[in-house]
């Protein structure tokens, strides 16, 4: 792991808890609201800033990471914290505590106790909106301090954020992290040599090459028994698995996929697809929790809770295999020189994605008005000048947004 001579120090010793670690992504699975961009946002300030458990160039190589590999990125960088504070069952904690809010949240939509009307929600979803707008450019902000702190590296985040927000290809932020990587070979081979700080991720080799094959062996064998199996749970768990694997952006990525595995062959229709899709983004957490919602109204047999279970699990499972199966791996790639330079140009690239993502869809999809330029801006000085910890922000977003829908009603 590199880190800047000004970073701070890793202070995760390991020796955290899972109940301490599924504590405390409780709290964040009820107050994340914003997408997956907005997540590393909060994941950062609760880690790096406030917590200290890992420095900022150890997060930045979590999120370059996790942006590269299929899945869910938020809640895999998520399970990468939890797993080097309290080992598996640390991050099984981290995974289950900022899961399972808006797990539980979508079977209840699901059963028709989930739904928000009138100004006073419309208001609500709002506000938080506004809250994610503060939350990505503290992110940004923060990170690009830290990582891009000269011409070069500040040169390659402004390309890749050119590059994703002129493409709409959803592969452009895969192929940003691999222009980064060869223009960090290229241009960040000068940085003086910086101090190695191995991470505390306990995964061996071997877990990691049976994590590998395991995630390669259910896709091939899930994938082959699909609309082939007798059995309605076989090919529901197969929908769910296609969808985690073969997802590479993770958040809204996932629902083309989605819907051409359920809503294509019958199994939910459009509207009820469509209404699930607007409960799960104005809820907090992973917006791979609408699987649990999937599974809930699918026509096929195991639905139900039964069936938001198996999508829970199908939708999740890929993304988790396939980071334990990298993490040992690339632990030990990540100190040489050429991967430290070509680590500066990929977290340099991870600054420019967040700061497209910043403008679109965060900015665009949020703000409307000079008034919501004000409580974003709000918001945004509560974190950076008062450091408010991220709930009284939500709180304060989310009244502010009542108040713009009140006061225009």
């Amino acid at each position: 792991m590199t880190v800047d001579a000004d970073s701070p120090q890793s202070n995760n010793d390991g020796k955290g808890t899972a109940l301490e670690v599924l504590l405390i992504y409780l709290r964040l699975g009820v107050t994340c609201f914003g997408g997956p961009i907005a997540h590393i946002g909060y994941f950062r300030d609760e880690f790096v800033t406030r917590r200290r458990w890992l420095d900022e160039a150890a997060y930045a190589d979590l999120v370059a990471l996790c942006q590269f590999l299929p899945g869910p990125a938020s809640s895999q960088v998520g399970f990468s914290v939890g797993l080097m504070r309290a080992g598996y069952l640390g991050g099984l904690a981290a995974w289950t505590g900022f899961t399972l809010p808006s797990a539980l949240a979508m079977v209840l939509f699901a059963y028709g106790a989930g739904h928000i009307e009138g100004p006073l929600g419309g208001g609500l979803i709002h506000g938080l909106k506004l809250v994610a707008v503060a939350i990505v450019a503290q992110a940004v902000l923060g990170m690009a301090r830290t990582l891009c702190p000269d011409r070069e590296r500040a040169s390659i985040a402004a390309v890749a954020a050119l590059i994703v927000l002129l493409s709409s290809a959803s592969l452009a932020q895969i192929g940003v992290i691999l222009l980064g990587g060869l223009a960090g070979l290229w241009l960040c081979r000068g940085v003086p040599p910086a101090a190695a700080v191995h991470l505390a991720l306990p995964v061996s080799r071997t877990a990691g090459l049976a994590a590998l094959i395991c995630f390669f062996v259910l896709l091939v064998g899930l994938l082959s028994l699909q609309g082939r199996s007798a059995l309605d749970g076989i090919n529901l768990l197969a929908a769910f698995y296609r969808s985690g694997a073969l997802v590479f952006g993770g958040g809204h990525v996932v629902l083309p996929l989605l819907r051409d595995g359920f809503v294509a062959p019958g199994w939910v229709s459009d509207d009820a697809f469509l209404a699930g899709y607007g409960a799960a983004q104005a809820l907090p957490g992973p917006l791979f929790t609408f699987a649990v919602y999937l599974g809930a109204v699918v026509k096929l047999s195991p639905n139900g809770i039964a069936g938001a279970a198996l999508g829970l699990i199908g939708i999740f499972l890929p993304g988790i295999l396939i980071l334990i199966g990298t993490l040992p791996f690339w632990d030990g790639l990540r100190v040489r020189p050429n991967a430290q330079a070509a680590m500066r140009g990929i977290n340099a690239a991870v600054v420019g994605i967040l700061g497209a993502a910043l403008y679109d869809p965060v900015w665009t999809s949020s703000v409307r008005t000079p008034a919501d330029v004000a409580v974003a801006l709000v918001c945004f000085v509560l974190l950076m000048a008062w450091r408010a910890p991220p709930l009284v922000v939500v709180v304060v977003g989310a009244l502010g947004g009542i108040a713009l829908a009140l006061g225009s009603s």
